[in-house]
């Protein structure tokens, strides 16, 4: 098992990279603000089982991986840390974007329909299967028991945040909306919030002695 100190770091990991906009955010705030409440939920369900088959995918991948060839631990880490400064230029760069602004409504459509877009737009993000790959390792360590075990304890963790939290921002994405166009000087407090705290993550990265 992993120990909760780790527990918590990548708890917090979970946290920032749930509230950083993304394809995922983005596609259940517009249907919360469209069609309503039932239909934001039901697309992050959709969601959710994404998140199952990148985190089995990845369990399964990274078990054979850190057994079979020492080096890719070194590499996952390298990749691990470089995606984590890429999200945090992402959220202060010129190109970052404010969740709540939906510019197109989309139709209409009805539950299987809201499932399977929400189940797909997980499952065809890279970043998803990036973040899991890279970032999964260098919290596993073959002295904590199974490797498959860990991953599955991870995933589960990141599972239950972003539930959560998508579950909160689906529920006031209205209110939501209106708070932040009213003050649109917390989306930039929450930009750089979210930079520092990723950043601050690479160089946690970046420093934890290989396994």
């Amino acid at each position: 098992m992993v120990p909760l100190n780790d527990i918590l770091i990548f708890a917090l990991a979970a946290f920032v990279l749930v509230i950083t906009p993304g394809p995922n955010m983005i596609y259940l705030v517009s249907r919360s603000l469209t069609q309503g409440k039932k239909a934001g939920f039901i697309s992050l369900t959709g969601v959710i089982t994404g998140f199952m088959f990148h985190i089995i995918m990845a369990s399964v991948g990274l078990t054979a991986i850190l057994f079979a060839v020492p080096l890719a631990y070194s590499i996952l880490k390298i990749l691990g840390i470089s995606y984590l400064l890429y999200l945090a230029y992402q959220a202060i760069g010129p190109t970052s974007k404010n969740i709540f602004e939906i510019k197109n409504n989309p139709q209409e459509d009805k539950p299987a329909k809201l499932f399977s877009i929400g189940f797909l737009t997980n499952v065809l993000n890279p970043k998803v299967a990036i973040f899991y790959v890279s970032f999964f390792p260098q919290f596993i360590k073959p002295a904590y028991g199974s490797i498959m075990t860990q991953s599955l304890q991870l995933g589960a963790v990141h599972i239950i945040i972003s539930f959560s939290v998508q579950l909160i921002i689906i529920m006031m994405a209205s209110k939501a909306a209106l708070f932040f166009a009213a003050k649109p000087s917390w989306i930039k407090l929450q930009k750089w919030f979210m930079a520092s705290v990723l950043t601050a993550l690479a160089v946690k990265m970046a420093f934890t002695k290989t396994k």
